[in-house]
């Protein structure tokens, strides 16, 4: 599996950095207008691009940035009208001369006026006005020619069955990438040996997930390497032809942020992916390897590892988010220095504005270290208590019986008490009569406790034999008797419910009987009391 990526992340550079030999003179990321001179007024700033034929660089020119557009513009429109004529004529030769005119070459083709060599164009090459009208007028030449010859029919056929060729490279090449796609689908998930038989369930699960995160990053990858066939055969193709080579210009120039941006969206996602995968196959090592985990500590493993990746992937997430904001911005030319010491100043500004949320985020981690609750844990909360269906470093969240979802945040935990934590107890308390012999009451309820312990179903819930205490307690109901069943996390309540069911059919069975609340009333008459009084003394 470590080859396959690599092979498809290799094929993606390529697809992203490979240019064809036709178009090797476009840059993929063209030069926007640069500054040439310092200043605060940026009208009077120079600026520089490049003059195209046919899609092709021929030289740079240069000028304010107030006059830059009306100047380029007036040049390509004075190429284009003398490149028409010159490809429409018979004539194979161009004359392309230079004559200074108020102190400053100008460039004629066939006595058709082009451009005046101005002292910014010579500042921008560092070379006299003289020499550099020269070398213009040369590469003028040299393009002009070589844009007629690639307008012949022959050479037209010739681009033509170079860019069939490709076509069917790009079909062949995607049907290929198209195949390796599905093929890689049906990869077994692979299993980590398993050096405890309790590991199995959570193992399992790691390597589920690890697997599905290389899948993922596998499929964008083989998404990308596909767009990148077409998109790059395409580009190449248009490369060949006159008529369509300055469509790569302006593919270029408009993709050109867009690109940028993909690429740190795409590299930002895959990375993440990649730290999933990479938390769940430690974790998964760590477990399998029978260094955590034993019989009695298995469950509330797997609620550890439940918690400690979801937040171990939070915290990843949030940096690898950050660096990619910061990869976007130096993609796009932006100065990160200035940045980030802004950011330290606003950092410790939020700090001193949000103590709380930092009180959050410590007491949180050190409910995860401690582990206090996990994922999955039955805890209680001051007044609240419920199922934690959500943990992070800021704050709780626990589901009550009646369904209401309950956030608690980190820093108002104080004393917690966790119901589920490795093992549970069911503490019961049975009310017998007072004229039921009790001897016979306390021998039944422990052979209903033990023979519970030595069911199928329920054996693998009880950790221990269970306990009958004895009389607990002289109620007002009858006499307590006290139980304690020791059970495996979250199965008390389970194991309550039956054993008091089983109890029932028991006392019904032997007739003993299970009291109810009850009250002896004395009622005192005055008046039969004062004759009762008077009856007393008359016999005296």
């Amino acid at each position: 599996m470590r080859v396959k990526f690599l092979a498809i992340a290799g094929s993606m550079v390529v697809a992203v950095v490979s240019v064809p030999k036709a178009t090797a003179q476009i840059p993929l990321l063209p030069q926007l207008p640069a500054a040439s001179s310092p200043g605060n007024d940026t009208s009077n700033r120079t600026v520089s691009d490049w003059v195209y034929l046919d899609g092709r660089r021929l030289f740079q020119i240069a000028a304010t940035k107030n006059n830059f557009s009306a100047r380029s513009q007036n040049i390509q429109s004075n190429l284009a009208d003398i490149s028409q004529i010159f490809f429409q004529a018979d004539a194979q030769k161009i004359e392309v001369n230079t004559r200074i005119v108020n102190g400053l070459p100008i460039i004629e083709v066939n006595g058709k006026y082009l451009m005046t060599v101005t002292t910014a164009d010579a500042r921008l090459q560092q070379l006299d006005t003289s020499i550099l009208a020269d070398q213009i007028a040369e590469d003028l030449r040299t393009g002009l020619e070589r844009a007629k010859r690639e307008r012949r029919p022959q050479f037209l056929i010739n681009q033509g069955k170079i860019a069939g060729g490709i076509g069917l490279a790009i079909i062949v090449a995607s049907w290929g990438v198209y195949c390796w796609q599905r093929r890689a689908k049906k990869d077994p998930v692979t299993t980590l040996p398993r050096t405890a038989r309790n590991a199995q369930n959570i193992t399992t699960q790691l390597n589920q997930q690890q697997h599905q995160h290389f899948q993922e990053v596998k499929k964008r990858l083989f998404q990308f390497t596909q767009a990148g066939i077409w998109g790059g055969g395409s580009f190449t193709i248009l490369g060949l032809f006159p008529y369509t080579r300055i469509l790569q210009v302006g593919i270029v120039t408009a993709a050109q942020i867009p690109l940028k941006l993909g690429v740190v969206l795409l590299g930002t996602y895959v990375v993440i992916r990649l730290s999933y995968a990479l938390i769940d196959r430690f974790t998964s090592t760590l477990i399998s390897s029978g260094a955590l985990l034993n019989s009695e500590t298995s469950e509330r493993i797997q609620l550890r590892v439940s918690t400690f990746s979801g937040v171990t992937k939070s915290i990843v997430t949030i940096i690898w988010v950050g660096v990619g904001i910061l990869m976007g911005l130096i993609f796009f030319g932006i100065d990160i220095v200035p940045l980030l010491a802004g950011a330290g100043l606003v950092g410790v500004a939020l700090s001193l504005a949000s103590q709380s949320l930092i009180k959050d985020a410590i007491n949180g981690f050190l409910i995860i270290i401690e582990d206090q609750y996990a994922l999955g844990d039955v805890i209680a909360v001051g007044d609240f208590g419920g199922l934690v269906e959500n943990l992070n470093l800021r704050m709780t969240q626990l589901r009550d019986a009646e369904g209401r979802l309950i956030t608690i945040p980190n820093s108002e935990i104080k004393v917690v008490a966790n119901l589920s934590s490795r093992w549970s107890r069911a503490d019961l308390t049975i009310p017998v009569d007072y004229n039921t012999d009790i001897d016979q009451a306390l021998q039944l309820i422990k052979d209903v406790a033990l023979e519970m312990d030595q069911d199928i179903q329920w054996k693998r819930q009880i950790v221990e034999t269970p306990q009958v205490l004895g009389i607990d307690n002289f109620g007002d109901r009858g006499l307590m008797i006290r139980v304690w069943i020791k059970t495996q996390p979250l199965k008390q309540w389970d194991v309550a419910r039956e054993y008091r069911r089983r109890l029932k059919i028991a006392f019904d069975r032997a007739g003993v009987q299970i009291p109810v609340p009850q009250q002896a009333i004395w009622v005192n008459d005055l008046r039969l009391l004062d004759s009762h009084a008077t009856q007393v003394i008359s016999d005296r």
